[in-house]
Protein backbone atom coordinates (compact mmCIF):
# COMPACT_ATOMS: atom_id res chain seq x y z
CA UNK A 1 0.00 0.00 0.00
CA UNK A 2 1.33 3.42 -1.19
CA UNK A 3 1.82 6.28 1.35
CA UNK A 4 -1.30 8.10 0.50
CA UNK A 5 -3.06 5.17 2.32
CA UNK A 6 -0.90 3.80 5.20
CA UNK A 7 -3.40 5.71 7.55
CA UNK A 8 -6.24 3.10 5.98
CA UNK A 9 -4.81 -0.01 6.66
CA UNK A 10 -6.29 -2.61 9.14
CA UNK A 11 -5.03 -2.36 12.14
CA UNK A 12 -5.12 1.33 11.74
CA UNK A 13 -8.76 1.15 10.69
CA UNK A 14 -9.37 -1.31 14.01
CA UNK A 15 -8.08 1.05 16.30
CA UNK A 16 -9.94 3.93 15.06
CA UNK A 17 -13.92 2.25 15.23
CA UNK A 18 -12.95 0.65 18.42
CA UNK A 19 -12.30 4.10 19.98
CA UNK A 20 -15.69 5.29 18.83
CA UNK A 21 -16.85 2.92 21.21
CA UNK A 22 -17.54 3.62 24.78
CA UNK A 23 -14.88 2.46 26.97
CA UNK A 24 -17.25 1.51 29.71
CA UNK A 25 -18.31 -1.30 26.76
CA UNK A 26 -15.60 -4.70 26.56
CA UNK A 27 -14.35 -4.15 23.51
CA UNK A 28 -11.18 -6.30 24.12
CA UNK A 29 -9.91 -9.20 21.04
CA UNK A 30 -12.57 -12.00 21.42
CA UNK A 31 -15.32 -9.52 22.73
CA UNK A 32 -18.44 -9.37 20.95
CA UNK A 33 -17.83 -5.91 19.81
CA UNK A 34 -14.19 -6.74 18.19
CA UNK A 35 -15.69 -9.90 16.52
CA UNK A 36 -18.17 -8.03 15.24
CA UNK A 37 -15.93 -4.55 13.58
CA UNK A 38 -12.37 -6.57 12.92
CA UNK A 39 -14.15 -8.08 9.86
CA UNK A 40 -15.86 -4.52 8.26
CA UNK A 41 -12.33 -3.32 9.12
CA UNK A 42 -10.46 -6.17 7.28
CA UNK A 43 -12.69 -5.80 4.16
CA UNK A 44 -12.64 -1.71 4.27
CA UNK A 45 -8.73 -2.40 4.53
CA UNK A 46 -8.75 -4.27 1.18
CA UNK A 47 -11.46 -1.32 -0.26
CA UNK A 48 -8.64 1.08 0.40
CA UNK A 49 -6.02 -1.17 -1.14
CA UNK A 50 -8.47 -1.46 -3.95
CA UNK A 51 -8.71 2.07 -4.50
CA UNK A 52 -4.79 2.92 -3.91
CA UNK A 53 -4.63 0.37 -7.11
CA UNK A 54 -6.99 2.02 -8.84
CA UNK A 55 -5.64 5.32 -8.88
CA UNK A 56 -2.08 4.21 -9.76
CA UNK A 57 -3.60 2.75 -12.76
CA UNK A 58 -5.38 5.71 -13.97
CA UNK A 59 -1.82 7.35 -14.22
CA UNK A 60 0.96 7.05 -16.89
CA UNK A 61 3.54 7.11 -14.78
CA UNK A 62 1.95 4.67 -12.39
CA UNK A 63 -0.36 2.53 -14.58
CA UNK A 64 1.08 -0.77 -16.16
CA UNK A 65 0.08 -3.26 -18.49
CA UNK A 66 -3.48 -3.31 -19.76
CA UNK A 67 -4.07 0.16 -18.09
CA UNK A 68 -1.24 1.76 -19.63
CA UNK A 69 -1.84 0.34 -22.84
CA UNK A 70 -5.00 1.91 -22.77
CA UNK A 71 -4.14 5.08 -21.12
CA UNK A 72 -1.82 5.44 -23.67
CA UNK A 73 -4.10 4.96 -26.62
CA UNK A 74 -5.92 7.78 -25.56
CA UNK A 75 -3.39 9.90 -27.34
CA UNK A 76 -3.39 7.71 -30.55
CA UNK A 77 -0.32 6.39 -28.94
CA UNK A 78 0.11 2.52 -29.11
CA UNK A 79 2.25 -0.27 -27.59
CA UNK A 80 4.24 -2.12 -30.64
CA UNK A 81 3.36 -5.55 -30.77
CA UNK A 82 5.39 -8.30 -31.39
CA UNK A 83 6.85 -8.99 -34.42
CA UNK A 84 7.92 -12.00 -36.15
CA UNK A 85 11.82 -12.63 -37.32
CA UNK A 86 12.52 -12.75 -41.23
CA UNK A 87 15.95 -14.35 -42.00
CA UNK A 88 17.83 -15.69 -45.01
CA UNK A 89 17.60 -19.70 -45.27
CA UNK A 90 20.65 -21.13 -47.91
CA UNK A 91 19.69 -24.81 -48.72
CA UNK A 92 21.69 -27.36 -51.78
CA UNK A 93 18.30 -27.54 -53.40
CA UNK A 94 15.33 -25.70 -54.22
CA UNK A 95 12.71 -26.30 -51.69
CA UNK A 96 9.04 -25.54 -51.79
CA UNK A 97 7.19 -22.29 -50.47
CA UNK A 98 6.01 -23.37 -46.89
CA UNK A 99 8.17 -25.74 -46.05
CA UNK A 100 8.90 -25.60 -42.33
CA UNK A 101 12.16 -25.93 -40.79
CA UNK A 102 13.51 -26.46 -36.97
CA UNK A 103 16.35 -25.06 -35.20
CA UNK A 104 16.73 -25.22 -31.53
CA UNK A 105 13.40 -24.44 -29.73
CA UNK A 106 12.45 -22.20 -33.26
CA UNK A 107 11.00 -23.01 -36.35
CA UNK A 108 11.07 -21.09 -39.73
CA UNK A 109 8.90 -21.30 -42.60
CA UNK A 110 9.90 -20.64 -46.28
CA UNK A 111 7.83 -17.00 -47.31
CA UNK A 112 9.63 -16.46 -51.27
CA UNK A 113 12.58 -17.19 -53.36
CA UNK A 114 15.81 -14.67 -53.05
CA UNK A 115 17.71 -16.31 -55.68
CA UNK A 116 18.82 -19.56 -57.19
CA UNK A 117 18.47 -22.19 -53.60
CA UNK A 118 18.84 -18.98 -50.81
CA UNK A 119 15.58 -17.94 -49.52
CA UNK A 120 13.29 -15.81 -47.65
CA UNK A 121 12.02 -17.40 -44.11
CA UNK A 122 10.19 -16.29 -40.99
CA UNK A 123 10.21 -17.79 -37.67
CA UNK A 124 7.20 -18.81 -36.70
CA UNK A 125 7.30 -17.62 -32.93
CA UNK A 126 7.08 -13.83 -32.31
CA UNK A 127 9.61 -11.89 -30.29
CA UNK A 128 13.31 -11.20 -30.33
CA UNK A 129 13.87 -15.17 -30.00
CA UNK A 130 13.69 -15.50 -34.17
CA UNK A 131 17.44 -13.54 -34.03
CA UNK A 132 18.98 -15.64 -31.78
CA UNK A 133 19.94 -18.50 -33.44
CA UNK A 134 21.86 -19.14 -36.70
CA UNK A 135 23.29 -22.87 -38.32
CA UNK A 136 21.73 -26.36 -39.87
CA UNK A 137 18.33 -26.43 -39.71
CA UNK A 138 16.54 -29.66 -39.87
CA UNK A 139 13.21 -30.61 -41.58
CA UNK A 140 9.50 -30.75 -39.88
CA UNK A 141 9.25 -32.94 -42.80
CA UNK A 142 10.77 -35.15 -44.93
CA UNK A 143 12.25 -33.04 -47.95
CA UNK A 144 14.07 -35.85 -50.87
CA UNK A 145 17.82 -34.77 -51.30
CA UNK A 146 18.20 -32.43 -49.06
CA UNK A 147 21.53 -32.25 -47.50
CA UNK A 148 22.20 -28.50 -46.35
CA UNK A 149 19.64 -26.11 -44.67
CA UNK A 150 21.68 -23.50 -43.01
CA UNK A 151 19.84 -20.10 -41.32
CA UNK A 152 22.07 -17.34 -41.73
CA UNK A 153 21.33 -13.35 -42.30
CA UNK A 154 18.66 -11.25 -40.35
CA UNK A 155 17.16 -9.78 -42.77
CA UNK A 156 13.97 -8.14 -40.83
CA UNK A 157 14.58 -8.39 -36.59
CA UNK A 158 11.69 -9.73 -34.36
CA UNK A 159 10.79 -7.53 -31.87
CA UNK A 160 9.54 -8.17 -28.67
CA UNK A 161 5.88 -6.27 -27.74
CA UNK A 162 7.05 -2.97 -26.26
CA UNK A 163 7.17 -3.07 -22.43
CA UNK A 164 5.63 -0.79 -20.30
CA UNK A 165 8.86 1.47 -19.60
CA UNK A 166 9.47 2.17 -23.10
CA UNK A 167 5.35 2.94 -23.92
CA UNK A 168 5.71 5.31 -21.04
CA UNK A 169 8.83 6.91 -22.93
CA UNK A 170 7.07 7.23 -26.27
CA UNK A 171 3.67 8.40 -24.42
CA UNK A 172 5.44 11.10 -23.00
CA UNK A 173 7.33 12.09 -26.17
CA UNK A 174 4.34 12.18 -28.00
CA UNK A 175 3.31 14.82 -25.65
CA UNK A 176 6.26 17.14 -26.00
CA UNK A 177 6.68 15.90 -29.92
CA UNK A 178 5.96 18.91 -32.48
CA UNK A 179 5.20 15.49 -35.34
CA UNK A 180 3.01 17.28 -37.86
CA UNK A 181 2.78 16.82 -41.73
CA UNK A 182 6.54 15.33 -42.61
CA UNK A 183 7.94 17.64 -40.89
CA UNK A 184 11.84 15.82 -39.06
CA UNK A 185 9.59 14.18 -36.01
CA UNK A 186 7.16 13.69 -38.07
CA UNK A 187 9.25 11.39 -39.81
CA UNK A 188 11.34 9.88 -36.72
CA UNK A 189 8.23 9.16 -35.01
CA UNK A 190 6.61 7.28 -38.52
CA UNK A 191 9.35 5.61 -39.01
CA UNK A 192 10.48 3.93 -35.98
CA UNK A 193 6.90 2.80 -35.36
CA UNK A 194 7.92 0.32 -38.63
CA UNK A 195 9.16 -3.38 -38.00
CA UNK A 196 12.70 -3.67 -37.61
CA UNK A 197 13.35 -0.16 -37.59
CA UNK A 198 15.16 0.98 -34.18
CA UNK A 199 16.46 4.45 -35.36
CA UNK A 200 16.35 7.08 -37.95
CA UNK A 201 17.90 10.25 -39.06
CA UNK A 202 16.24 12.65 -41.09
CA UNK A 203 18.27 14.29 -43.78
CA UNK A 204 15.78 17.23 -45.15
CA UNK A 205 16.30 18.99 -49.26
CA UNK A 206 19.93 16.33 -49.21
CA UNK A 207 19.01 16.63 -52.87
CA UNK A 208 16.73 19.43 -54.06
CA UNK A 209 13.79 20.89 -53.05
CA UNK A 210 11.19 18.02 -52.15
CA UNK A 211 13.55 15.14 -51.40
CA UNK A 212 14.09 13.88 -47.98
CA UNK A 213 16.76 11.23 -47.23
CA UNK A 214 16.04 8.79 -44.18
CA UNK A 215 19.38 6.72 -42.95
CA UNK A 216 18.08 4.36 -40.39
CA UNK A 217 19.56 1.46 -38.04
CA UNK A 218 17.80 -1.96 -37.23
CA UNK A 219 16.18 -2.85 -33.86
CA UNK A 220 18.82 -5.15 -33.16
CA UNK A 221 21.06 -1.76 -33.13
CA UNK A 222 23.02 -3.44 -36.24
CA UNK A 223 23.33 -2.36 -40.20
CA UNK A 224 20.23 -3.04 -41.64
CA UNK A 225 19.82 -5.19 -44.19
CA UNK A 226 18.91 -4.53 -47.88
CA UNK A 227 15.56 -6.08 -47.20
CA UNK A 228 14.89 -4.31 -44.57
CA UNK A 229 15.89 -1.29 -46.23
CA UNK A 230 13.39 -2.23 -49.20
CA UNK A 231 10.82 -2.95 -46.98
CA UNK A 232 10.89 0.74 -45.26
CA UNK A 233 11.36 2.50 -48.37
CA UNK A 234 8.12 1.07 -50.00
CA UNK A 235 6.31 2.07 -46.27
CA UNK A 236 7.40 5.39 -46.54
CA UNK A 237 7.66 6.47 -50.36
CA UNK A 238 7.59 3.47 -53.10
CA UNK A 239 10.39 4.17 -55.33
CA UNK A 240 8.15 3.20 -58.73
CA UNK A 241 5.88 6.28 -57.15
CA UNK A 242 8.24 8.40 -56.12
CA UNK A 243 6.66 11.30 -54.26
CA UNK A 244 2.75 10.63 -55.07
CA UNK A 245 2.41 10.17 -51.71
CA UNK A 246 1.33 6.63 -51.79
CA UNK A 247 3.35 5.48 -49.09
CA UNK A 248 3.53 7.16 -45.28
CA UNK A 249 5.71 10.35 -46.60
CA UNK A 250 3.36 13.37 -47.77
CA UNK A 251 2.53 14.64 -51.37
CA UNK A 252 5.36 15.85 -53.30
CA UNK A 253 8.56 14.43 -50.97
CA UNK A 254 10.53 12.11 -52.95
CA UNK A 255 11.88 10.43 -50.19
CA UNK A 256 15.13 8.00 -50.09
CA UNK A 257 15.61 5.21 -47.34
CA UNK A 258 19.31 4.04 -46.48
CA UNK A 259 20.82 1.93 -44.42
CA UNK A 260 23.83 3.13 -42.00
CA UNK A 261 27.22 1.82 -42.51
CA UNK A 262 29.91 -0.03 -40.03
CA UNK A 263 33.33 0.79 -38.88
CA UNK A 264 35.20 -2.26 -37.36
CA UNK A 265 37.32 -1.16 -34.43
CA UNK A 266 40.40 -3.36 -33.63
CA UNK A 267 41.30 -2.87 -30.11
CA UNK A 268 45.07 -3.07 -28.83
CA UNK A 269 46.11 -2.65 -24.80
CA UNK A 270 48.61 -3.27 -22.65
CA UNK A 271 47.64 -4.94 -19.55
CA UNK A 272 49.04 -5.13 -16.28
CA UNK A 273 48.02 -7.68 -14.37
CA UNK A 274 47.32 -8.54 -10.35
CA UNK A 275 50.15 -11.59 -9.31
CA UNK A 276 48.82 -14.56 -10.65
CA UNK A 277 46.32 -13.46 -13.61
CA UNK A 278 46.17 -14.31 -17.11
CA UNK A 279 44.98 -12.62 -20.05
CA UNK A 280 43.14 -16.19 -20.48
CA UNK A 281 41.45 -15.45 -16.91
CA UNK A 282 39.89 -12.09 -18.25
CA UNK A 283 39.04 -11.98 -21.81
CA UNK A 284 35.73 -12.91 -21.88
CA UNK A 285 34.93 -10.36 -20.03
CA UNK A 286 37.01 -7.89 -21.61
CA UNK A 287 35.09 -8.87 -25.03
CA UNK A 288 32.02 -8.54 -23.25
CA UNK A 289 32.81 -4.84 -21.53
CA UNK A 290 33.50 -3.59 -24.68
CA UNK A 291 30.95 -5.09 -26.83
CA UNK A 292 28.50 -3.29 -24.44
CA UNK A 293 30.14 -0.05 -25.11
CA UNK A 294 30.09 -0.35 -28.09
CA UNK A 295 25.97 -1.46 -27.90
CA UNK A 296 25.59 1.96 -26.08
CA UNK A 297 27.19 4.16 -28.45
CA UNK A 298 24.89 2.23 -31.59
CA UNK A 299 22.00 2.69 -28.94
CA UNK A 300 22.79 6.33 -29.09
CA UNK A 301 23.54 7.00 -33.08
CA UNK A 302 20.15 8.42 -33.81
CA UNK A 303 19.89 10.45 -30.71
CA UNK A 304 23.69 12.29 -30.96
CA UNK A 305 24.34 14.26 -34.65
CA UNK A 306 27.83 11.54 -34.73
CA UNK A 307 29.24 8.91 -32.81
CA UNK A 308 33.10 8.79 -30.91
CA UNK A 309 34.74 5.86 -29.70
CA UNK A 310 36.17 7.14 -26.54
CA UNK A 311 39.69 5.67 -25.93
CA UNK A 312 39.46 6.66 -21.97
CA UNK A 313 36.07 4.50 -22.03
CA UNK A 314 37.27 1.53 -23.39
CA UNK A 315 40.14 1.67 -20.58
CA UNK A 316 37.80 2.52 -17.66
CA UNK A 317 35.46 -0.76 -18.94
CA UNK A 318 38.66 -2.86 -18.77
CA UNK A 319 39.87 -1.68 -15.28
CA UNK A 320 36.79 -2.25 -14.08
CA UNK A 321 37.36 -6.04 -13.90
CA UNK A 322 38.99 -8.05 -11.21
CA UNK A 323 42.31 -8.92 -11.60
CA UNK A 324 43.73 -5.71 -13.94
CA UNK A 325 45.81 -3.22 -12.00
CA UNK A 326 46.73 -1.06 -15.32
CA UNK A 327 46.49 -0.27 -19.22
CA UNK A 328 48.23 1.72 -21.13
CA UNK A 329 49.10 2.39 -24.95
CA UNK A 330 45.73 1.21 -25.88
CA UNK A 331 44.79 2.24 -29.79
CA UNK A 332 42.03 2.15 -31.92
CA UNK A 333 42.64 0.56 -35.20
CA UNK A 334 46.96 1.44 -34.98
CA UNK A 335 46.26 5.13 -33.46
CA UNK A 336 46.55 6.20 -29.83
CA UNK A 337 43.41 8.75 -30.07
CA UNK A 338 39.48 8.95 -30.25
CA UNK A 339 38.01 7.63 -32.94
CA UNK A 340 35.36 9.85 -34.66
CA UNK A 341 33.09 8.61 -36.88
CA UNK A 342 30.51 10.29 -39.32
CA UNK A 343 26.57 11.04 -38.86
CA UNK A 344 25.59 7.90 -40.72
CA UNK A 345 28.45 5.46 -39.10
CA UNK A 346 28.54 2.67 -35.92
CA UNK A 347 30.92 0.91 -34.71
CA UNK A 348 31.61 -2.65 -34.77
CA UNK A 349 33.85 -4.32 -32.31
CA UNK A 350 36.46 -5.95 -34.08
CA UNK A 351 39.59 -7.96 -33.10
CA UNK A 352 40.95 -7.10 -29.09
CA UNK A 353 44.55 -7.80 -28.45
CA UNK A 354 47.03 -7.80 -25.61
CA UNK A 355 50.42 -6.39 -26.85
Amino acid sequence: MSDRYTAYNYQTLLETALSRVDNALDKREGSIIYDAIAPACYELAEMYLQLDTLLDSTFADTSTGEQLTRRALERGVIRDSATKAIRKGEFNIVVSIGDRFRLNDTTYIVLSLISDTDYMLQCEQYGYIGNYYSGAMLPISYIAGLEIANLTDILIPGEDEMTDSALRVKYYADLSSQAFGGNQTDYIDKTNALAGVGGTKVYPVWNGGGTVKLVIIDSTYAVPSGALVDSIQTSIDPVVNGGEGLGIAPIGHVVTVEGLTSVTCDIDFTLTFESGVVWADVEAEILVNIEGYMLQLRQDWSTEQYLIVRVSSIESTILDIVGILDIETTTINTLESNLSLNDTQIPILGTVTNI
